[in-house]
Formats: structure tokens, sequence, C-alpha cells
């Protein structure tokens, strides 16, 4: 009986040890973090890339467990999303307006998996849609975090900034695909050098979108550098001298033909180009940034923490959700009026969209 008595006692012990360490029981697991990424793969060094890096940080800060998949066209989203919840994921993040439909589908099927969508949120069914098919819920899930950016406020300032370095009087832009989280950076630029112009009685050209159109110029496609040269040469030859690409690592294909030919400066999308491709550093005039790292990583810290729900997540200038990066050789004045222009958006005196 003693012995036995010692026996428990070990045992009783050894779990509370474990218990206050973490480990042992499933609850003490560390939490299991998959994303699924959109089409131009892990090292775009722009989309991909930017929310990958949150989940990076919650790797490093939190002690979670976390890897991606990668999804190299469109039928990839379903079963790589499907891979997650047969691993027994705690979390699912998703890269992009185009895994709309699949995450909410999945979302809806495992109701005890929490997802969090990035550039999308729910309800997104409009009248005449059939739920599942041209949409993915008529309803908000409450599983399913959608992180969502004003990136027209940024994309506003870059348009202000392009306006004012131009040295022709005529700037551009294209998308990889016509949907809202690229056409929401071109309005906005549009928007920035209308307003430039409105300001400084110039009259500065926007080439490659026109928001009363509601169309422009698109490569149909993120992946393909040699349209993102081809795209810049023919702007150059338009009379452009400053280029917004909003899709991927095609632009980096406008990057370097721009260093190739000197003949023009690109302002790069999502995160800052002199960090990810310092390469092409002395050709970038700024880049327009949304922080999809820091709400990916805010996502998996609430899951974590036990704070999650469901709803939107909106990034703004006002909460460093989206944002500028420095303007290489701005003026004072130019650097003046960037700062005017952003406490304007922000206390919602300028209008963006």
């Amino acid at each position: 009986m003693k012995k036995l008595y010692f026996v428990m006692t070990a045992l009783v012990v050894a779990s509370l040890v474990l218990a206050a360490c973490g480990g042992g029981a499933a609850g003490g697991d560390a939490l299991k973090v998959g994303m699924v990424t959109d089409l131009g793969g892990i090292d775009d060094k722009s989309f991909n890339a930017t929310a990958y890096a949150g989940v990076q940080k919650a790797i490093d800060e939190l002690g979670v467990e976390g890897k991606y998949l990668e999804s190299t066209q469109q039928a990839d989203y379903a079963k790589n999303i499907q891979q997650f919840i047969d691993e027994d994921t705690d979390i699912i993040v998703t890269v992009g307006f185009l895994l709309g439909v699949d995450t909410a589908t999945a979302a809806k099927a495992n109701p005890e998996t929490k997802f969090a969508i990035v550039d999308y949120a729910y309800p997104d069914c409009f009248e005449g849609q059939t739920e599942g098919q041209d949409c993915g819920s008529a309803s908000e899930l409450p599983n399913v975090l959608g992180l969502t950016f004003q990136i027209d406020q940024a994309g506003f300032l870059a348009g202000y900034a392009a306006a004012g370095s131009t040295q022709t009087g005529k700037v551009a832009t294209f998308g990889g695909v016509n949907i809202p989280p690229v056409t929401a950076f071109m309005i906005g630029y549009e928007k920035g050098v209308m307003y430039y112009n409105e300001q400084n009685g110039t009259s500065v050209e926007v080439l490659g979108w026109s928001t009363e159109a509601n169309d422009g110029s698109f490569t149909g496609n993120f992946e393909s550098l040699d349209d993102g040269r081809s795209f810049a040469e023919s702007f150059v030859q338009e009379g452009a001298d400053i280029i917004m690409p909003v899709a991927g690592p095609v632009g980096l294909g406008t990057a370097a033909y721009c260093k190739e030919s000197g003949a023009c400066k690109v302002i790069g999308v999502d995160v800052d180009w002199t960090v990810s491709a310092p390469e092409y550093s002395d050709v970038v005039l700024t880049s327009v940034l949304k922080n999809m790292n820091v709400a990916v990583f805010e996502a998996i810290k609430a899951a974590q923490d036990g704070t999650f729900a469901g709803g939107v997540y909106v990034g703004t200038l006002a909460n460093n959700g989206v944002g500028l990066a420095d303007v290489n050789g701005a003026s004072d004045e130019l650097k003046a009026g960037l700062d005017a222009v952003r406490q304007g958006i922000i206390d919602g005196s300028i209008a963006t969209k």
C-alpha cells in the first residue's frame, strides 16, 4: 500500500508539473495555424508573403505551430482548406478575395474551426446570387473574421505623391485581375491625383484606370514578370514616368523595366518594396502599405487567448492598418501636403472614394 501511495503521489505531482508547463493534455498543445495562399506564391514579396509574415510572428512570439499551403490554381483553394481541416487545424487563414466562396463553404461545414480571410468579409451575397456558388454566405459567419483594408486611403496618398513627383504630367497604374481589392488601390490612386490637381492647379493625367468608366488595364494574372515589363513599356511610350502596378510579382517586372530603362519610377504595393525588393530601391518612389501581417497576427492571437469572434476587421490610416512608405526625393512642400492630406482622410474631411 505504501508503495502504491508513493506511485500515485508521483503521478499527481508529474501531472501538475506538466499542466504548469503547458504540456501533456490536449488543452495545453500549441495552437495550430494554417495559411492557404492565393496565386502568386509564398515568395511573391507582396500579398502572400506579407500575410504569412503575420503567421511567422505568431510562431516566434506566441509559440503557435504554423505552416502554409500554396495555391497554384483556383482549384487548389478548397483542397488546401480541406487538408488543414483534416489536420485538425485550429485557425485557418485564407489569403485573398478569390477564396471567398470556398472559405465560407468550409466554415459553415466546420463551425468549430476558426477562419480568418484577407480582403474579404461576410455577408457577401446580393439579390439574385446563389449562396455557395456566386457568393459565400448570406449572413455573417460567427467562426470567420474578415480582414479588410481601406486601401483606397493609402492609394489616395500614393496618387497625391505621384502627381507631386511626375516630370511628364502623366502617371499610370494597372492591375492583375479586375477584382475589388485590386481596383480599390487604383480608385484611391486616381482620386489622389485629382485632389492634387485641384489643390495645386495642375492637370496630371492618370493612365490605366478610370473610376468614372469603372475600367482600366489588367494583365489577367499575378505571376508574369514579362507582363509587368510590357505594360510598363507601353505606359512609358504614352508618356507616363510613374507607374503603380497592383499585381503582386507582376509588378517586379515593371520595377525591372524602370531600372533598366531609367524611364520611370515605380510605386510598390502591399509592403515597402525598398525592403522586400531592395534591388529596385533606386526606382521605387514609395509603396502603398497594406499591413496584413498585423491583422493576421492579431487574429491568431485572439484565437489563442480565447477572444476570437467572427465579424470584420477594417484596417485604416487611423489604426495603422494601411499606410504609405517614405516618398523618395519628396520636397518639404510635398511632405507637408501629404501630412495634411493624411490628417484630412483620418478626420473625414477628405473623401478617398
